[in-house]
């Protein structure tokens, strides 16, 4: 009897996980069906995402592409309840709920927008968490054409964003706000060549800055200052689907399920969590962050485990660690930040147009290796785990030889 595998979503993780799940069974001869469920018939590129906003029309795929001779069946619906207890997931398939059952479920339904507490943002700001909310910037650009934006957030989206738009557009008026420093995690050259490149664009930042009300008009910051802006982009935080916390798992304050290094929640044995929706931990004990380079990962290993315990045989516990952080600062130019295994910025940073080159061969790599060919994608699979081995090996000799005597 086959054992039932559900995945839901199809992101980096999930699709990562699906994919791998599927060839893996058929390599090992292990009898099993695979079901992906996914509110969209396309793949997003979140990566790409502030691209979409400066208008470019990339980053969607037909899923067609990525299953194609798989043999996974995809379910195009809303995922509205899980029910762990009884191995069933509702999802609403147009107007119709079907139940699917499951002997293992994947969990991989990302995030979103974050909960945003600033008065009139909700109602004056638009996101580019979304598909939908970055279409919406680039369809405001295009029909009101704003001579102002302000961005909120100096996270690698929001510097992201404000760089792709000012080179995009030069006609306008970028202002950066954030309550912090901009592009953090990044060390001092990396920040400066941040800087610089702002410089050169027109982009206006504005550090250590907090953001009191937004409104049809613009920005007003707690200190009473105006920032007059026609359109207004959020970037600040994410939210994950309530729906793990809904059903019982143990999750943390914000929501993401508390997983072990097989990505196995630790409250339900039958259920993997991957991507943003899961609380894994780095080997310096911090959270792995939200990104493609922690989804994709996670994903090829739950896929690996699963079968492993499909087959029998306890799987082996792999650890996990970081190599650098990508930051794009238009077509152009960008940062690459290399890091510990548990991300804290190195002295090396490439800047420039080779850094620029280096992130769109990791990003397109990244989605290459989600519909070519299952060899070439168990490939990149064994690249990427030699490295995160090999990082969270070094972390680990390093942090011995800070202890001994």
């Amino acid at each position: 009897m086959a054992h039932d595998i559900l995945v839901l979503g199809a992101g980096y993780a999930g699709l990562a996980a699906a994919r791998k799940i599927a060839h893996d069974a058929r390599t090992r001869a292990l009898e099993v069906s695979v079901t992906l469920v996914n509110a969209s018939a396309d793949f997003v590129e979140r990566v790409r995402l502030h691209e979409v906003a400066a208008g470019r029309d990339v980053g969607v795929h037909p899923l067609t592409e990525s299953l194609e001779g798989t043999d996974i069946d995809l379910v195009v619906g809303w995922v509205e309840a899980l029910d762990p207890d009884a191995r069933r997931v509702s999802v609403r398939v147009g107007g119709t709920v079907r139940t699917l059952a499951y002997d293992t479920l994947v969990h991989a339904l990302g995030s979103s927008e974050g909960r945003v507490a600033v008065p009139g943002a909700a109602e004056h700001a638009l996101t580019c968490a979304t598909l939908d909310g970055a279409r919406a910037i680039a369809a405001r650009i295009a029909s009101d054409r704003p001579e102002r934006l302000a961005v909120i957030g100096g996270g690698h989206t929001g510097v992201e964003l404000a760089a792709e738009i000012a080179e995009s557009h030069p006609g306008i008026r970028v202002d950066l706000l954030t309550r912090g420093r901009i592009a953090p995690g990044t060390n001092e050259k990396g920040r400066a060549h941040v800087l610089r490149v702002f410089d050169r664009l027109g982009v206006t930042v504005r550090e250590n800055t907090d953001v009191a009300e937004v409104d049809a008009t613009g920005v007003r910051l707690a200190d009473g200052a105006r920032v007059p802006a026609g359109l207004v982009a959020w970037t600040v935080g994410f939210s994950v689907s309530p729906l793990g916390r809904a059903a019982g798992l143990t999750v943390d304050d914000d929501g993401r399920a508390l997983v072990d290094i097989t990505q196995r929640s630790v409250s339900h044995p039958d259920v993997y969590v991957v991507g943003d929706a899961a609380h894994g931990t780095d080997p310096g004990g911090g959270v792995l962050r939200m990104s493609c380079a922690t989804g994709l990962p996670m994903g090829w290993t739950a896929a690996e485990v699963i079968l492993d315990r499909v087959a029998g045989r306890e799987p082996k516990r792999t650890p996990f660690g970081y190599l650098n952080l990508c930051v794009s600062l238009g077509r152009r130019d960008g940062i690459i930040q290399f890091v510990t295994a548990d991300d804290r910025p190195r002295s090396l940073v490439l800047r420039g147009r080779v850094a620029a080159r280096y992130k769109e061969f990791i990003v397109a790599g990244a989605y290459g290796g989600l519909r070519g060919s299952t060899r070439t994608a168990d490939s990149n699979f064994a690249v990427l785990r030699r490295v995160a081995r090999g990082a969270a090996k070094r972390n680990a000799r390093a942090a011995e030889a800070t202890v001994s005597p």
